[in-house]
């Protein structure tokens, strides 16, 4: 079962006579919408993004005529997704296109967590005592499930070492994401490696999901530990 759930969308379209047929997009959920300082963190996130993409296509146009080869219309989408909503915590997780004219566009993940009780933005990450921490909860089992995925793409297991794509990357090279299975506490953890992170562009992203186990509710702060559970 996929960790993010699409949900309500505030969408939000940002394009200039300047920049057309050039396309800017940036959607965020109603749940995030709903929070103001978490709205107007969105908000100002939108504004800064559009100014620089279309100050960064008026740039590429003047090169392509000042150098005469054709312009490729530029794309860029920014979009948040709703993961879970517990008590404690909304969670976020976003994905980021972009088209500079080259042969193909690229893509990222990105993650966010919005603490309802202090009223802050946090990376996901910042929930756990250490990066060593989660590599050492979490290392091991998101080998053992990206391999098994890798191997049905493929069409064969993987066999570790033989190649850059063949090795199991640092879960701090993932997008880390906090997921829910009852929206009461925070249950399991998602892994969302990107294309070039564990695999060739043509495999696309993989994604693992983990359950919350007593390693991983260990290396969770304290101060966060009562809105973990564990998971199955």
């Amino acid at each position: 079962m996929r960790l993010r759930s699409l949900g309500t969308l505030v969408a939000i379209w940002a394009a200039s006579a300047a920049a057309a047929p050039s396309g800017f997009g940036y959607t965020y959920p109603a749940a995030a919408a709903r929070i103001a300082p978490l709205r107007a963190w969105l908000e100002a996130d939108r504004k800064t993004l559009n100014a620089r993409f279309l100050a960064d296509v008026r740039a590429a146009k003047r090169e392509a005529k000042r150098d005469g080869y054709p312009y490729r219309d530029w794309d860029f989408q920014k979009e948040w997704s709703v993961v879970t909503e517990t008590p404690r915590f909304l969670s976020l997780s976003g994905s980021l296109y972009t088209f500079t004219g080259g042969a193909h566009g690229g893509t990222a993940s990105l993650a966010l967590l919005w603490d309802k009780r202090t009223q802050r933005r946090l990376a996901p990450t910042a929930i756990f005592t250490s990066p060593a921490a989660i590599q050492s909860a979490l290392g091991a089992a998101f080998c053992d499930r990206l391999d098994t995925e890798r191997a049905k793409r493929r069409g064969e297991p993987v066999r570790r070492g033989t190649d850059t794509f063949s090795n199991c990357p640092k879960v701090a090279e993932a997008t880390l994401i906090l997921g829910s299975t009852d929206r009461r506490a925070i249950d399991r953890v998602g892994l969302l490696a990107d294309q070039y992170v564990a695999g060739p562009y043509a495999e696309g992203m993989y994604e693992v999901t983990l359950p919350v186990t007593p390693r991983v509710l260990a290396a969770v702060r304290p101060e966060y530990r009562a809105a973990f559970a564990l998971g199955r």
